[in-house]
């Protein structure tokens, strides 16, 4: 796990309950307990859970006749090309008919894995050792992610930084100095009023914004490709921010 702040098994995870807090309960201490959950995987293949499932059985299996059902938690990139559905399949049929338990899965980015732009306008340039685009979205606001992981979002047309013949750092415009969503290369500058277009934003981006400073929220937009047509689902106002106060 390269990011501490996503590793579910980490040490001193506040995240459930480890093996060795269970070894001297009964079953009897269970009374009441419908199900387990746990969670190990991040942005992983199938064969993680292969590997995860024995030692599940292992530490808690003994309980298992007790229950009613199991979370096989999140982490699982069912929407990956190279996901090994089948192997997944396998899995959830053989432990439910093993220990005759409903399985749950929480796959919450893979739902939209690779969905949803994120379109930005550039609203200043300036200079300070390197050139600074400012820009109308903010890592603080509109892509936490990007300063908690750290993450490193796509944008159509740029590469990373000196891969191109001009580079920028994208930052956003609140009061935060560390508002900063990194340094990108573009083939030709960057003009004020150019549109950038931000990849795979439908995930941890509106569950996770916010009003930070009073900045809009960006529109939400549904594409209809067939019909090359546009539709505005929400568009944010003062209200909003207003209500968020309340």
């Amino acid at each position: 796990m390269k990011t501490a702040i996503y590793d579910p098994c980490g040490p001193g995870s506040r995240l459930g309950i480890t093996p060795a807090g269970f070894q001297d309960c009964r079953p009897e201490d269970l009374e009441g307990v419908s199900g387990f959950h746990f969670h190990t995987l991040c942005e992983l293949n199938a064969d993680a859970l292969a590997r995860t499932l024995p030692a599940v059985e292992k530490h808690f299996g003994r309980y298992f006749k007790n229950i009613q059902w199991l979370n096989f938690g999140g982490g699982h990139h069912i929407t990956r090309p190279d996901y090994d559905v089948e192997l997944l399949c396998r899995l959830i049929v053989e432990f439910r008919d093993r220990y005759g338990v409903q399985i749950y899965l929480e796959p919450g980015e893979a739902i939209a894995l690779n969905t949803g732009f994120l379109a930005s306008s550039v609203l200043d340039i300036i200079h300070n050792d390197v050139d600074i685009a400012i820009l109308d979205t903010s890592a603080s606001a509109h892509m936490p992610d990007v300063l908690e992981m750290p993450y490193r979002p796509r944008i159509e047309n740029a590469d990373l930084p000196g891969r191109k013949a001009h580079t920028y750092r994208l930052a956003g415009p609140t009061c935060l100095a560390g508002d900063v969503i990194g340094d990108y290369s573009f083939d030709v500058p960057l003009r004020v009023g150019e549109k950038l277009l931000f990849h795979d934003m439908a995930h941890y981006t509106m569950v996770k914004n916010t009003m930070f400073n009073g900045i809009q929220l960006p529109d939400i937009v549904l594409y209809d490709p067939a019909a090359d047509a546009f539709a505005v689902q929400r568009r944010f106002s003062y209200e909003d921010f207003k209500s968020r106060l309340s």
